[in-house]
């Protein structure tokens, strides 16, 4: 990463902004590759994404008011995940996934004294279906999330009814323990495939 950073004229001008959709396409084609199974690809993808984090790591070491690098990254991980398991690496005691998570959340709550509300650090920029599972699984921390989805898609006749409709298939999906941007991703693949099939009856 250094030789190309230093040797490279394109990866010389590029920018942390830059990077921003190299960065969501190589997270995309992780996630497909776990989904499609495909164990080639995922040792593949990985690379890439990494690839992402060392250039980011790169770019920032240059930075001339706040230089950090790929150790700071490491050694900031490590510290983290230290204080987040104090069940592997301290005197605390998790029997349970659930039990972790209890740990995991007191850590988490101490890290971050300065948010204001349970919304705070939810990324505005992540997929709308993925950010409003996650922002209903927040908000149903603070005021009660009703579940309307039952009927709901009949009701449908404008833009402003369709995020209606929307956000109770995602409050549904929540509470069955689904993944509403997974389902629809799956949905989506099932659909490609029957285009596929059909583009291929149309060439014979």
């Amino acid at each position: 990463m250094r030789h190309v950073r230093e040797r490279c004229v394109w990866s010389q001008r590029i920018t942390h902004r830059d990077l921003v959709p190299y960065l969501i396409e190589e997270a995309h084609e992780v996630i497909e590759a776990v989904e499609t199974e495909d164990r080639a690809g995922l040792r593949e993808e990985l690379g890439d994404l990494l690839w992402q984090v060392l250039f980011h790591s790169a770019v920032a070491a240059q930075d001339p008011d706040d230089p950090f690098d790929i150790d700071d990254v490491a050694r900031g991980l490590t510290e983290k995940m230290v204080r987040r398991h104090p069940h592997v690496f301290g005197g605390a005691v998790a029997r349970t996934p659930e039990e972790v998570l209890v740990h995991w959340n007191a850590a988490k709550a101490a890290e971050k004294r300065e948010r204001r509300s349970v919304l705070d650090g939810v990324p505005a920029g992540m997929p709308a279906l993925a950010r409003a599972q996650k922002v209903l699984g927040r908000a149903a921390k603070v005021v009660p999330v009703v579940e309307r989805a039952e009927g709901e898609t009949k009701r449908v006749d404008s833009e402003s009814a369709l995020g209606d409709a929307l956000i109770a298939l995602v409050a549904h999906a929540r509470t069955n323990g689904w993944d509403a941007e997974r389902a629809l991703r799956e949905r989506i693949r099932l659909l490609e495939d029957e285009v596929r099939a059909a583009e291929a009856g149309l060439d014979r």
